[in-house]
């Protein structure tokens, strides 16, 4: 019998220094060749938890153990716990598994394939589980209690902190580690401070202004450029003032987790506690909330969908000479650096406007709309064939799903799984799925067929947008483009168009038969994979 080896073990550090996986290895060779069994291939995770499926090398495993043909007939561990230490997401994969008659054989805990050995396989998963998590809140309790100590845990510390030996052994024998400051990298946390709040000489500079001047002088964060978001994120955090906080997230949820089961890590402060205060104070004057409705009350037209067309970035607004001119500019030089991306602010007013008349003038008349909408249809009938094959593919997947459902539900019946929080999560990851194959289909079917348009309706859909688009006061102009327009790519003095033509030809359909003025005030989604059209605008 031809057989695959998989061993693992929890962490890279494991991997690197441990002995555990070669001897893993070497277990599982000399058994297998005194069973007479050829190995194959040997999966090695070097350094991934198995409380979940999120493992590169054990999905490759998988994945070629459920090709036709097989390459092997068995997958060997050395104890079920390096396959899984979930048991609902033991049970599952062991079952796909054994669909397509892979056998799953641990060499140190090995079962019959009987009931009673099924059995005696779902206690060794169950009890792989309870032993994770009691080891994972031992782990965290005395994780605690060394930081209440005031010793370090061992992550990487935040900039402008460093890690130094203790002088109290841990269990191990090995120096337990304390926060130090870094002279280096806290001399440029107090630049980012003093530069918000003085700036120099001329003013306090914002977080994309620090940014440029740190990289202009040669200044790195750990050895990567300086971007806006890491100005922020330097500013906001209050270690800095002498407060580390350990288990404040979830490692998993990536949650905040109660203020009472933080533990307080005193370090040396790098920024006084006023100074820090001064900062957050003016970094809430300067939040969207706080801004004067007047500054606010007039909408910008193309955020959202116009893009640099030199980096891809996205383009926002920025102004100059205090307010009164307003630009779209790359989100690449103002995060980063003016010399990481060439391309030139332009004026709003102007892109604006003439992105208007360009569609009013040269997209959104009779003619180019009937040959949007003929092309379309074509599209249409080219890609019936390959949609039936896609709904077929779906419905199967579809079936899948359900009996996979059926087979969890009627597992709990019978008592042989517990209806916990891991069984109604995976229950709802199904219906989940369900819902987005029943959604994919639905859009498939709607794909078939186009709705009756009259040459008539195009006249007065035409005639009705041209004169709502160029209506600046209304807010129509914003609201309709983002349901037509999918982006705008500007370069220089050009600007690239590009639409959706699935979603004009239902705008078109949806005009109504007894007035020439009326235009739909939405569109709903409708061929999102088909058909679309661009332009330039000079």
């Amino acid at each position: 019998m031809a057989v695959a080896l998989y061993a693992r073990v929890s962490t890279v550090k494991q991997a690197e220094k441990d002995l555990s996986i070669p001897d893993q290895l070497r277990q599982m060779q000399d058994w297998c060749a005194a069973q007479g069994y050829l190995v194959g291939e040997s999966y090695i995770e070097p350094g991934a938890s198995a409380t979940d499926d999120k493992r590169p090398i054990f999905q490759q495993m998988i994945a070629e153990a459920t090709c036709e043909p097989s390459p092997f007939e068995a997958i060997i561990v050395h104890s079920l716990s390096r396959f899984f230490r979930d048991s609902l997401e033991f049970a599952l994969y062991e079952r796909k598994l054994k669909r397509v008659g892979i056998r799953l054989i641990s060499i140190t805990q090995q079962t019959s394939d009987d009931p009673s050995g099924e059995m005696a396989r779902k206690i060794f998963s169950i009890f792989d589980e309870y032993q994770s998590k009691e080891n994972g809140k031992h782990t965290l309790r005395a994780m605690k209690e060394n930081a209440r100590q005031g010793y370090w845990n061992g992550s990487r510390p935040p900039f402008g902190y460093k890690t130094i030996e203790a002088e109290k052994l841990g269990n191990k024998g090995k120096r337990k580690q304390q926060l130090a400051i870094d002279p280096a990298e806290s001399g440029i946390v107090q630049k980012v401070f003093d530069l918000y709040l003085q700036g120099k000489g001329d003013g306090p500079m914002g977080a994309k202004q620090i940014a440029s001047h740190l990289n202009e002088s040669g200044r790195t964060h750990r050895g990567t450029a300086w971007t806006r978001s890491r100005v922020h994120e330097v500013l906001s955090n209050l270690t800095y003032t002498g407060n580390f906080y350990f288990n404040r997230v979830d490692n998993k949820t990536k949650r905040t987790k109660p203020e009472s089961e933080w533990i307080l890590l005193p370090v040396d402060p790098i920024i006084s506690v006023d100074q820090f205060a001064a900062v957050q104070a003016r970094k809430s004057s300067r939040t969207f909330d706080q801004v004067p409705s007047r500054q606010l009350g007039s909408p910008t037209l193309l955020t959202g969908l116009i893009k640099c067309g030199c980096c891809g970035s996205g383009m926002t607004t920025a102004t100059g000479k205090g307010g009164r001119y307003r630009y779209y500019k790359c989100n690449t030089r103002l995060a980063q650096h003016i010399g990481q991306c060439s391309n030139p602010a332009v004026s709003m007013d102007k892109m604006d406007t003439a992105v208007l008349e360009a569609l009013a003038s040269k997209v959104f008349t009779p003619e180019r709309v009937k040959q949007i909408l003929a092309s379309l249809q074509k599209q249409i009938k080219a890609s019936q064939a390959h949609d039936a094959e896609g709904i077929k593919g779906l419905q199967n997947e579809l079936d899948e799903l359900q009996r996979a459902s059926d087979r969890l539900f009627e597992a709990v019946e019978k008592g042989i799984l517990p209806l916990d929080a891991q069984l109604q999560h995976r229950s709802r990851k199904l219906q989940t799925r369900r819902q987005e194959i029943l959604t994919e289909m639905a859009g498939n079917i709607r794909r078939r067929e186009m709705p009756a348009i009259k040459p008539r309706q195009v006249d007065l859909f035409c005639q009705a947008l041209k004169m709502k688009l160029m209506d600046r006061q209304s807010g129509f102009a914003k609201h309709y483009l983002r349901h037509i327009v999918s982006e705008i790519r500007v370069t220089g003095k050009q600007a690239v168009v590009t639409g959706s033509s699935a979603a004009l030809a239902m705008a078109v359909a949806e005009t109504k038969k007894d007035t020439s003025l009326e235009v739909p005030n939405s569109v709903y989604s409708w061929l999102p994979d088909l058909g679309s059209n661009q332009g330039p605008t000079d």
